[in-house]
């Protein structure tokens, strides 16, 4: 492992990252977070250093615009990454978060610009069944309950001025996800590996099996465990993140 920081500063990236490892994993966050569900993550996991990618609209970001629709992301984040596809990497998407994710790879192709080892796809079903998510049909005062719910579920007693900043991020960001549409599979030249989380209420493990039809090469993995236990990355999570490398 070499030592030293790229001269890239970004506002894609909250830490500058480094040219110490030989890999790099570009983890993208669910509806309403931002890479700070990533702070407890490791510095690199095996070989591969991880890096959370910080939309726009949220958290250091907060006075930007909203980045609007996940194609509209997609294209803003392939600028910003372009100068660290260096080396190999993949791209880890937890629920929606593995949409912009997806996006992003179709537009790396398309410039002809370097492409993912794999796509880490963590309990979200494929592009053309993301209408189904439970989200997309809660109201206003569901999805504050689901917001409070997640803010627990991290340890932390949601206070009023939190709730508030957080439901301005999540309104916008479920608003992209309402637009999303491909009706079609597109396939992809990466491999891509599935996780599912077996204690999601939300998502089942036959939701996932969509993914079969985006690459020639799909796994799927069953992950003990709820959804928002990738916050704190268990080992099963961790091995799987290193078999790409």
């Amino acid at each position: 492992m070499t030592s030293g920081i790229t001269p890239i500063r970004s506002p894609w990236f909250v830490r500058p990252p480094s040219t110490g490892y030989p890999a790099r994993i570009f983890c993208f966050p669910w509806s309403g977070s931002g890479a700070s569900a990533f702070s407890a993550w490791p510095a690199a996991i095996g070989d591969a250093e991880v890096c959370p990618v910080q939309f726009p609209g949220r958290e250091n970001r907060l006075a930007e615009p909203h980045y609007g629709t996940y194609e509209e992301l997609a294209d803003g984040l392939v600028e910003a990454l372009t100068p660290l596809l260096d080396r190999p990497f993949a791209f880890f998407g937890h629920c929606a978060g593995a949409l912009p994710a997806f996006e992003a790879v179709l537009r790396l192709a398309e410039r002809s610009l370097p492409e993912p080892s794999c796509l880490f796809v963590s309990g979200q079903p494929a592009p053309h069944h993301a209408a189904s998510d439970r989200m997309l049909a809660m109201s206003e005062p569901e999805l504050r309950g689901e917001l409070e719910s997640v803010i627990r579920g991290r340890g932390v007693e949601p206070r009023p001025d939190m709730l508030e900043l957080g439901m301005f991020t999540l309104l916008r960001d479920v608003a992209a996800a309402r637009a999303y549409r491909r009706a079609e599979p597109v396939t992809v030249r990466c491999r891509i590996v599935v996780l599912h989380w077996r204690d999601d209420p939300d998502v089942s493990l036959d939701q996932l099996q969509g993914w079969r039809r985006y690459a020639d090469t799909v796994d799927i993995r069953v992950v003990d465990g709820g959804r928002h236990d990738f916050t704190n990355p268990p080992d099963e999570l961790r091995k799987a993140l290193t078999e790409w490398l």
